[in-house]
């Protein structure tokens, strides 16, 4: 029996979210703070969701590295691998709240100074996924420590997962980019990306055909692309391509981490062994509430009841 369902590895850091919706970050007066970082997002929706998650990850010894674990603390998922370090500061990224794909400004510190000894092989060994992203991967030391781990991972059997969350603000080359995801998706993890984030990666808009075609060839059997209100595509090598529409939601709060609660969703469903299609309604469920709440998932509701409803 393994003991841990997920290995989120990867930036924790504190969102400072706008106040005002659609507001540009030029103009915004006022922020509130906020756990953040996409691996920390999944590691605690995954909690939520009654999965026993652990997040590997490192913020500095100051007040913000404190409200970090006290937050990940209440929400039960397991700190015991999170580095605090004296002389470099936590992590902030400034965001603007929108009901499209955020504008953001990062200030990386401690976030990046990820190091092999905080994941050992027999905590890799305990679990059944192994989840990271771009983000994570874009800066050493932290690159080359999920890139060895991630292979360790792979031998030991667990799933591997990536949300290929590719920005220029985060990763100013995108040739470097494109080497690292495909030294990553060799060892057959669970693709998630955005329309945004291929955009990014591109420069350009490209087909689906095209994106899928690029990741499967790099050694992804399945490929996850979220296009926002025109649904949700899914190119598997076994089960071929699969499509669902959009959730339709009255009011979208802020749009902040909808994709993270869209691939926990995910994660959540290919761990209780459903089907691919209801892997993909089980996470636009997820999303959809994420997209109605500003800041975290709502206390509240039975996510059991609801995802499966």
């Amino acid at each position: 029996m393994k003991n841990i369902d997920i290995i989120c590895i990867g930036e924790v850091l504190i969102d400072f979210i706008g106040h005002e919706v659609n507001t540009s970050i030029n103009r915004t007066k006022d922020y509130h703070r906020f756990l953040g970082g996409s691996p920390t997002n999944v590691a605690v929706n995954a909690s939520r969701l009654g999965l026993k998650s652990l997040l590997v990850a490192t913020c500095g010894q100051d007040g913000l590295g404190d409200y970090i674990v006290r937050k990940l603390n209440a929400n039960n998922v397991i700190t015991t691998q999170i580095k605090k370090l004296e002389t470099t500061p936590t992590s902030v990224i400034f965001v603007s709240k929108s009901t499209e794909t955020p504008e953001f400004i990062p200030f990386r510190e401690a976030d990046c100074e990820i190091v092999e000894d905080q994941l050992p092989d027999e905590i890799i060994a305990e679990a059944k996924i192994f989840h990271t992203t771009c983000f994570a991967l874009s800066k050493n030391p932290a690159r080359e420590t999920i890139l060895n781990r991630a292979k360790k991972a792979k031998e030991l059997g667990l799933q591997l997962s990536i949300d290929l969350n590719f920005s220029e603000r985060i990763w100013k080359s995108r040739n470097e980019a494109k080497q690292v995801i495909a030294a990553y998706l060799s060892n057959d993890p669970l693709v998630k990306l955005s329309e945004d984030d291929c955009y990014r990666l591109f420069a350009e808009v490209k087909s689906e055909d095209y994106i899928f075609d690029y990741f499967h060839n790099l050694g992804a059997s399945t490929i996850c692309l979220t296009k926002g209100k025109k649904g949700v595509v899914v190119s598997d090598k076994k089960e071929g391509l699969l499509f669902q529409e959009a959730i339709p939601i009255d009011e979208i709060k802020d749009s902040t981490g909808a994709g993270d609660a869209f691939w926990t969703g995910f994660l959540y469903a290919k761990l209780i062994n459903t089907s691919l299609n209801d892997c993909v309604t089980i996470a636009q469920k997820l999303a959809s509430i994420k997209l109605q709440n500003v800041g975290r998932l709502p206390d509240g509701i039975n996510f059991q009841d609801f995802l499966h409803d």
